[in-house]
């Protein structure tokens, strides 16, 4: 605990690396962003003086300096300057009728540890200026953050680029400009209203910065209302003289108490996984091809439309009679549906649900209380009341920090037509680098019909996306692949082939999300974060570390320019080797998108037979690759963990050799692309 004249920082570094800041006394918990005890002590963290009077904290990964000012500087255990975060100002509401207005109240006066501070009157003594303190609050008294309004202003490096803050269509570099945050509560309709349109359903005071310096994640621990302002800096180029990258958090109330952990980006998203909960695991069919909604008019009833997949041999793997797309046009909703495949039971639908249920298809259900959850699937028991169902997955639309661990999100609202297509990838991957990994908005945009172009292209990029569904709600036209037209129709065929083919990949890809917070859907700066060209990349994407995924976001484009990360790429369909870093031009036929293999990667895929096989990509001369496997185990939370399969890829003598690296025999077919 660092004492000033008007107020006090408490500082504390947790196992694990993430450090935590309260100002006034705030404490880390109570907090429903963490699912359990705070994090221990990292006893091994050192507070020690600084130069001016000021504070340093010295731990593993993080060197904290704090001003007798109050200004916090977070750096890497290097020196290398990561963010600077001005002193906080609090607004107190003057009584009513005695005539003041809301005035600001900052922090003041010198810097003391709590084992050695001054007392106010030790303080007057020692000559500070008491009448030069902000009018808000009274010499030596200091101001109630819980109560009161606050702002939190931060710089950041010039180069310096923001992500997250919960689901944005702007980004997922977020540009200059104002977000608004609804606190736990998912957007409701006057919300849209007041702050002039569309608002995200899923918002939450998270930013990831990405710098030359290093990579950083900060959250605000404030579950109120609020807005977060950003500006990115300028590089004096060559003068000198840098203009920093700004962040500025003001909050209606409550604590002003934060978050901050450092680090390689995979590391960040660890630490932030350990710190708010794992993200939970989907059952494996939540994996393949979801149509939400029956909509209206003939041809509707549930086994018609899963008579529809069939008759057109497309591979459906979940059908929702309501939930996502009965919601899903109502800004406002924050319903929430929980899947489970195994058990399940309601009125009428057994019979349905066990005929489905043999030819692979699980019937879900969910019935809105009031916002909290109850579902049911094919064969279960009466719906639960509440989302914290260790057998269940919950999707929801609206929520906050720690909502992965219950499940994922339906991201709500995009726009229709081929804006909401571009705002789709935003929102996917802006949720990933907050800690949601499984997320997916509805194919076709959630009012009106696309044209058969906007939706086959929309239904190629989804099939990349962990939730991979369509959705019918009030007021959508069609949604069913064949009903675009034949050409369509093939195009989505393919795209759903492709997904079942890579379902092994994407189930090792939930492992890796619920054991690492790592996400599916990542930016393509992922490993290479001081590569400032791939920070400002929105249109395309990395799934897993092997594939590069660059999806058709422009009416009758047939080609598109590729940016590619560091290292060798490969084509999947032609086979085509690019070298990164650097942009190519790709085809990008009607039938589908660009798709680029990492050189050196085990893809786990289904083989012809049905069972795993490793997709193997030759590695670069005197480079090696890997692959990893994770089988299906269950979902929720308490099955026993699926061992991970590792696999390293190497040339020798001009043969391309896979090993295990356990040392055991691979145990996979192996198939080897060039």
């Amino acid at each position: 605990m660092i004492r000033f004249e008007r107020s006090s920082l408490s500082v504390r570094v947790a196992v694990g690396g993430a450090v935590f800041l309260g100002w006034d006394e705030a404490e880390p918990s109570p907090s429903y962003a963490l699912p359990g005890p705070v994090p221990d002590v990292d006893t091994r963290a050192v507070l020690e003086p600084d130069k001016d009077g000021g504070w340093r904290l010295v731990s593993e990964r993080l060197l904290l300096t704090v001003s007798r000012h109050g200004t916090v500087e977070v750096r890497t255990p290097g020196g290398e300057l990561l963010r600077r975060d001005l002193p906080p100002r609090w607004w107190e509401t003057g009584s009513a009728g005695d005539g003041k207005r809301d005035e600001p109240a900052g922090v003041q006066g010198a810097a003391e540890p709590e084992d050695a501070r001054a007392t106010v009157g030790e303080a007057a003594a020692a000559g500070r200026d008491e009448a030069a303190a902000p009018r808000g609050l009274e010499a030596g008294v200091p101001p109630v953050s819980r109560g009161g309004r606050w702002m939190h202003r931060s710089q950041v490096a010039a180069d310096a680029r923001f992500f997250g803050l919960g689901g944005r269509t702007c980004g997922p570099s977020l540009p200059d400009g104002s977000y608004p945050l609804h606190g736990r509560a998912a957007a409701t309709a006057p919300d849209a209203a007041r702050h002039g349109g569309r608002v995200p359903d899923l918002t939450m005071p998270v930013q990831l910065v990405v710098a030359d310096a290093g990579t950083h994640l900060v959250f605000h621990d404030n579950p109120g209302e609020g807005r977060v302002t950003v500006r990115q800096g300028l590089e004096g180029r060559g003068s000198g003289h840098d203009r920093p990258g700004h962040s500025q958090v003001r909050m209606s109330g409550g604590p002003l108490r934060y978050w901050v952990m450092a680090g390689p980006p995979a590391r960040v998203l660890h630490g932030w996984a350990r710190l708010t909960g794992a993200p939970a695991l989907p059952p494996g069919w939540a994996l393949g091809h979801q149509h939400a909604g029956l909509g209206a008019g003939p041809g509707r009833r549930p086994g018609q439309v899963a008579a529809g997949y069939r008759e057109h041999e497309l591979p459906l793997r979940a059908l929702h009679l309501d939930g996502p797309a009965g919601s899903a046009g109502h800004a406002g909703h924050a319903a929430n549906l929980i899947l489970r495949g195994e058990r399940g039971r309601r009125a009428g639908l057994p019979p349905l649900a066990a005929e489905l249920q043999a030819q692979g298809v699980h019937l879900v259900s969910g019935d809105d209380d009031a916002g909290k959850t109850a579902s049911s699937a094919a064969g279960a028991q009466e719906p639960s009341a509440t989302a914290h169902d260790s057998a269940g997955f919950a999707l929801s639309q609206g929520g906050w920090a720690g909502v992965q661990r219950d499940g994922g999100t339906w991201c709500g609202e995009v726009a229709t037509g081929w804006e909401g297509l571009r705002e789709s990838l935003s929102l996917v991957v802006g949720l990933g680098l907050c800690g949601v990994p499984y997320s997916g908005p509805g194919i076709g945009g959630p009012a009106g019909t696309p044209s058969p172009e906007l939706y086959l292209r929309w239904f190629q990029l989804a099939a990349y996306f962990p939730l991979f569904h369509v959705r019918l709600a009030k007021g959508t036209g069609p949604r069913e692949p064949w009903a675009f037209g034949g050409e369509t129709l093939s195009g989505c065929a393919s795209a759903m082939a492709e997904r079942e083919r890579l379902r092994p990949y994407f189930t090792t890809l939930a492992h890796l999300a619920h054991r690492t917070g790592a996400p599916y859907v990542r930016p393509l700066w992922w490993q290479h974060p001081r590569e400032r060209s791939l920070r400002d990349c929105g249109d395309a994407f990395l799934l897993g570390d092997a594939l590069l995924v660059a999806p058709v976001l422009e009416e009758g484009a047939r080609r598109r320019t590729v940016r590619l990360p560091h290292g060798r790429w490969y084509e999947t369909v032609t086979g085509e080797v690019h070298e990164g870093p650097g942009e190519v031009l790709l085809d990008a036929p009607l039938s589908r998108i660009p798709v680029l293999a990492r050189a050196g990667a085990a893809v786990p895929v289904t083989g012809t037979d049905g069972g795993t096989e490793l997709e193997v990509w030759t590695p670069a001369p005197g480079r090696r690759g890997k692959g990893l496997v994770i089988r299906e185990a269950g979902a929720g939370r308490g099955e026993q963990p699926a061992p991970a399969e590792r696999f390293t890829v190497l040339r020798r003598g001009g043969t391309t050799v896979v090993m295990r690296e356990d040392g055991a025999p691979v145990g996979y077919p192996v198939r080897l692309r060039s």
